[in-house]
């Protein structure tokens, strides 16, 4: 038997232990920064939460890295893998809300490029009735970005297109 085989018990590392209170405390902040409805959603016990809430209304660096830790030390005593859950279930919603509108951003660009094969695209995916006034806000959008005015044109195809695109996948 080696000197070693005696260590093999002790449990995690003092830097392991470390690294998981600075997840914890990472996690806190990231509590911190959410919207007061979704954080209300979350259904965390009370004291946790109103020292969340308490976090969002100090200013003064020192007492924000004090409430930090003493966030972190409120979530070492609960479960926290259902609020990473919610909080990734909430970075998934928000990376498919930006994919959708990059997508759209894509469909603009390519009409307002006046690509004909985006046009033919577009007509396979919406009604017949609905290019007309797209070629309209199209020409509008043009006009604005060739006289170098603000592009209001350009975000109501925006909006048209999200609505149509939106109504399409459904």
């Amino acid at each position: 038997m080696s000197d070693w085989d005696e260590f093999e018990d002790e449990g995690p590392s003092k830097s392991e232990l470390k690294r998981q209170v600075r997840a914890l405390q990472d996690l806190g902040d990231e509590l911190v920064a959410l919207p007061p409805a979704e954080l209300d959603a979350l259904e965390l016990p009370d004291d946790l939460h109103d020292a969340v809430i308490e976090g969002r209304r100090i200013t003064a660096h020192g007492a924000r890295v004090r409430q930090r830790l003493y966030i972190g030390k409120l979530l070492r005593r609960i479960d926290v893998e259902p609020i990473r859950a919610a909080l990734a279930s909430r970075a998934e919603t928000d990376r498919q809300r930006i994919r959708r509108e990059h997508a759209i951003e894509q469909w603009r660009e390519r009409l307002l490029a006046d690509e004909p094969a985006a046009w033919t695209e577009l007509g396979s995916l919406v009604a017949a009735s609905e290019l007309q006034p797209l070629r309209a806000l199209v020409r509008q959008a043009r006009a604005e970005r060739d006289a170098a005015r603000p592009p209001a044109a350009a975000r109501q195809l925006f909006r048209r297109l999200r609505e149509l695109l939106a109504s399409a996948q459904t």
